[in-house]
């Protein structure tokens, strides 16, 4: 089929018909100068809408593959320590204070520790982000103790408020 077998309607051909008109008054000149302008921004659009979002796509794609490998590395980690945490024998709430004893006393006077039955409660005050991660991780490991309640407030001076674990869980 080619472009004269077409039938546009009325509406359109009267523009079409129009343009032609309207191109053909222009000097060769002014001509150029429209073809010009009409290929750059065809090539702009091209640009913005096909070749820059690839481009930016393949210059970001390798540091983001290295973060995404990262974080996999540490879910496969974190992976392994729940499934070697979930083979230990579980430990009494009696034998779990002497680790979270420990791993509190290593707060200083930023953290208390009261226990009530099988459950205790670590009460912080401006306690740093990595002291913190640190009792958590002995508090699972050492003690098998598991959060159940945290109420935590960040501040410049650290963390404050309070975790409840629960003892003698094994899981």
């Amino acid at each position: 089929m080619n472009a004269r077998s077409v039938t546009l309607p009325p509406a359109l051909a009267s523009l079409r018909t129009q343009a032609r008109t309207r191109w053909r008054s222009f000097a060769p000149r002014e001509r150029l100068a429209l073809a010009v302008g009409g290929g750059l921004l065809a090539v702009f659009i091209a640009w913005s809408l096909l070749v820059a979002p690839a481009w930016r796509v393949s210059r970001e794609a390798p540091s983001e593959l290295d973060r995404l490998d990262a974080q996999l590395q540490q879910m496969q980690r974190l992976a392994a320590d729940a499934k070697t945490l979930k083979g230990a024998p579980p430990v009494s709430p009696a034998q779990a204070m002497a680790p979270l004893k420990s791993a509190t006393e290593r707060l200083g006077d930023k953290a208390s520790l009261v226990f009530q039955g099988d459950r205790a409660t670590l009460t912080l005050t401006g306690v740093s982000g990595d002291a913190l991660r640190d009792w958590l991780g002995e508090a699972r490991s050492a003690a098998r103790a598991r959060a159940t309640d945290v109420q935590l407030n960040r501040s410049p001076e650290g963390y404050s408020g309070t975790v409840v674990v629960s003892l003698g869980t094994g899981s």
